[in-house]
């Protein structure tokens, strides 16, 4: 008689069943927005590298500012980031050069779409001034 009422609650207890069900759910809805996310703020990491080391050494290297916009805009087809030259924002200031980008990169996660805005910006100093 133990094993049928044994057998029985095993039957009647499907929460631990249902938990896991439920987490992996939740696992692969993170994974899913992770692959779709990630590689957005790894490239805008990228280009504010890049932003940040144009900035340093315009000013030494006298680039132009369309100099500046050309090598800034490869970089961004090369990373894939929707935004175009004319987003990219070059103003000489009174200590050295201000760089500045600003663009949104739509994202759609099937069942939610939205839009991340970026604004990756940096100054160069001019140590001669």
């Amino acid at each position: 008689m133990a094993w049928k009422t044994g057998n029985r609650r095993k039957w009647q207890r499907g929460e631990g069943k249902l938990k896991a069900l439920l987490y992996t759910g939740f696992l692969i809805a993170a994974v899913y927005v992770a692959v779709k996310v990630v590689p957005i703020y790894v490239a805008e990491y990228q280009l504010k590298d890049k932003i940040s080391e144009q900035a340093r050494f315009a000013v030494v290297n006298h680039y132009t500012d369309d100099q500046i916009k050309d090598i800034l805009f490869k970089t961004i087809q090369d990373l894939d980031i929707p935004a175009k030259r004319e987003d990219i924002n070059v103003q000489a200031t009174n200590h050295g050069i201000s760089i500045s980008v600003n663009y949104s990169v739509p994202v759609d996660l099937a069942v939610y779409k939205t839009e991340i805005n970026f604004a990756p910006s940096s100054e160069g100093i001019d140590l001669m001034k």
